[in-house]
């Protein structure tokens, strides 16, 4: 078993300098439904295994720093981390970027769509948090927006798949109302309920923003519990840590 990856990395043609990875639920010290390798301090695990397991992510993935963890409330906020040095004082946002070097933008997902963002000249890179509330604000639009480029590649991290994502009738409704676009990504399932796609939604405002380069999407979180954490499936659940820097 030593040789098992605990870590996913994207299948995209991204330059040489960037580096990205979705942590799995194995390869850490966390116990019963946080088993194992879970890096969230915000869901009652023991706080003594989270920050274990932070150390035994940032050795595995052979981090050059410790990863900039959000206080992620499903906003449209996004934060320049670049230069950022006060760790403690980092207000709620669900989005971070930095065109410097050495700087790990995170987020931490079970069954929300993590983004993560990369310009093709290697020069920034962004991670995203992003829930059916955060699309409908605008987080993945700020967040190239921020960004200040549309040359970019971007990877869909594992998350809830189409299929067991049960959301009520109001939720197409709100999207609709948007963008008549985002219709295709719903489908009617019982009663006043419909299945939502989160990555169809989150492709249709890439595509809108002339972003073509996108890759991922193929995970259901829901429906794999030997590798992915998920609280739709569990409740009482850790977290996967989508992690990207440059070098």
């Amino acid at each position: 078993m030593a040789n098992v990856k605990h870590y996913l990395t994207p299948d995209w043609d991204a330059p040489a300098n960037i580096h990205v990875a979705m942590t799995l639920r194995s390869g850490g010290v966390s116990a019963g439904v946080y088993a194992s390798l879970n890096p969230a301090t915000h869901v009652n695990d023991d706080i003594n295994a989270v920050l274990e397991n932070r150390a035994i992510i940032r050795q595995m993935l052979d981090l050059p720093s410790e990863p900039i963890w959000l206080n992620q409330v499903h906003s449209n906020r996004v934060v320049d981390l670049t230069g950022f040095k006060n760790l403690s004082g980092l207000e709620s946002a669900d989005a971070s970027f930095t065109c410097q070097s050495g700087v790990v933008c995170a987020v931490m997902t079970a069954d929300c769509l993590p983004l993560a963002f990369c310009s093709k000249d290697g020069q920034k890179v962004a991670a995203v948090h992003a829930g059916w509330k955060g699309l409908l604000a605008g987080i993945i639009t700020n967040t190239v927006a921020a960004l200040e480029t549309r040359d970019l590649l971007v990877w869909l991290a594992p998350a809830i798949g189409a299929e067991k994502f049960e959301v009520g009738a109001e939720v197409p409704e709100l999207f609709v109302a948007k963008n008549p676009k985002f219709s295709a990504a719903f489908k009617p399932h019982t009663a006043q309920k419909y299945l939502a796609d989160i990555y169809q939604l989150a492709r249709i405002e890439l595509a809108d923003l002339g972003i073509t380069e996108i890759y991922g999407g193929e995970f259901c979180t829901v429906s794999d519990p030997e590798r992915f954490y998920s609280y739709r499936r569990d409740n009482s659940t850790g977290r996967m840590a989508t992690l990207i820097w440059k070098d």
